[in-house]
């Protein structure tokens, strides 16, 4: 094992070790946004003590920005030095022309925690790092897995944000006429049947993995957009290592339990009430889902309070606001996160105090039940309910009227939760949902 990773444990406290963690990559000709190999600019600048005109104006708009940071997000430097080096995707391209239709001025965002244990061009992770610092097992499991899909709806103009956690055992039918399946496995089988046909073609290496990735990608889009009825307007797509990548910039993250945990698969080992947790610790916090009552949907309800967690604390220590801090973050966004390539990073910066002053609220989507398929255990669903929820919760606030609302008990016993109206006409109660909200702005203390 190379030796840099040997020390990482002893070298924890030091945070200047962070360029050297397992994952880290040498950067790719044509990995930035818009930027072709061939016209690739050279690193180095010429030397000489006086300024071309066009870069002086440059600096005068990077020193003119600071003055307006606070109230514009992080400036104009910060957009064009993250913009330079983000690893951008192209999956979304496919899907834009037959999406649902939208809320005009609405955004919504699809987060992608990929359950991967090998870095961006396919290699595994050094086996010592996955199972003492990840706790996360063998570096050879765990495939391409979406095991965390969050949409995130933003409003237009601001407003309440409405985020809706998928359920990664959900029984869906997979786009591109692959049947049904598991939604996580959207990624890893659209991944597979891709890379079979590139490699009788020739393609090999990183290039077989990105493309391979790509066609995970856009599978999973297509799926999860089918499944709500409602467009995708962005994503983010982060691994295991780029989920710790954070914690380690953010540390000590708080979180808060209501009762004490113990599970020897996840290493999660934590007793009641508010706590705060290193990057390993909270990997585990996430990722435990035996001995919860509620397996993978208490699973869910974690990295819900997890994201409210971490927001609120980039909240209270001026984050959003001071690029010097946001360094940091973009550093690991640029190693470890792929977004879609019309995607402006820091617009959504931007919605920060929506985000983390109490004006955003998780919900789980709900399941009809368990069942065996395949020989797999898997979460049996409404697609029909499903849609109508998200449509509700999403679409345009209308009249009052006299009806039920969503949720309500209605005559000859129908079952709650079971027509919500298209278009956002009527509210929609929580008990719709798979177990209470989790309410951003803070710490929430859940199971």
């Amino acid at each position: 094992m190379p030796e840099p990773y040997r020390r990482d444990r002893d070298r924890d406290r030091n945070r200047g070790r962070d360029s050297r963690r397992p994952g880290a990559r040498p950067r790719a000709q044509g990995t930035g946004r818009g930027r072709p190999a061939a016209g690739q600019r050279p690193r180095g600048r010429r030397a000489g003590p006086s300024l071309k005109p066009g870069r002086a104006a440059r600096i005068a708009v990077c020193l003119t920005s600071a003055l307006v940071m606070l109230t514009s997000g992080v400036g104009w430097c910060a957009y064009h030095w993250l913009d330079r080096g983000v690893n951008t995707s192209s999956a979304l391209d496919a899907l834009r022309d037959g999406a649902p239709p939208g809320r005009d001025g609405a955004v919504n965002l699809l987060l992608i925690g990929l359950d991967s244990r090998k870095d961006m061009n396919g290699n595994d992770l050094p086996k010592e790092f996955v199972q003492d610092e990840l706790h996360a097992g063998s570096s050879d499991i765990g495939g391409y897995n979406t095991n965390t899909l969050i949409l995130m709806h933003i409003p237009p103009g601001g407003g309440k944000v409405t985020a809706f956690s998928i359920p990664r055992d959900d029984y869906v039918e997979i786009a591109g006429g692959r049947g049904e399946h598991k939604i996580k496995e959207a990624y890893g089988i659209a991944k597979a049947e891709a890379e079979e046909k590139l490699s009788a073609q020739g393609v090999k290496g990183a290039e077989l993995e990105h493309r391979g990735r790509e066609a995970g990608r856009e599978a999973t889009l297509a799926t999860v957009q089918h499944f709500l009825g409602v467009p995708i307007d962005h994503f983010a797509e982060l691994n295991l290592l780029g989920f710790y990548d954070i914690a380690k910039v953010v540390q000590p993250v708080p979180v808060c339990l209501k009762h004490p945990v113990r599970d020897r698969y996840s290493g999660a080992d934590f007793p009641a009430g508010p706590q705060q947790l290193d990057a390993r610790q909270a990997l585990s916090f996430v990722r435990q889902r035996h001995g919860l009552a509620g397996g993978d949907l208490d699973r869910t309800h974690r990295q819900q309070a997890f994201l409210s967690s971490v927001t609120h604390k980039l909240q209270e220590q001026g984050v959003w606001s001071d690029f010097g801090k946001l360094q940091g973050l973009f550093d690991v966004i640029k190693k470890d996160v792929v977004i879609d390539n019309r995607w402006n990073i820091l617009d959504f910066a931007r919605q920060a105090p929506n985000l983390t002053g109490g004006n955003a609220e998780f919900h789980t989507l709900p399941i009809e039940g368990f069942a065996t398929r395949k020989g797999e255990a898997v979460n049996l669903v409404d697609p029909a309910k499903v849609k109508s929820l998200v449509q509700a919760m999403t679409g345009p606030k209308a009249e009052k009227k006299d009806t039920p609302a969503v949720g309500d008990a209605k005559p000859g016993g129908a079952k709650p939760g079971g027509d919500a109206k298209p278009g956002g006409s009527d509210p929609v109660s929580s008990d719709s949902f798979q177990g209470p909200p989790v309410k951003m702005g803070g710490v929430p203390c859940v199971d």
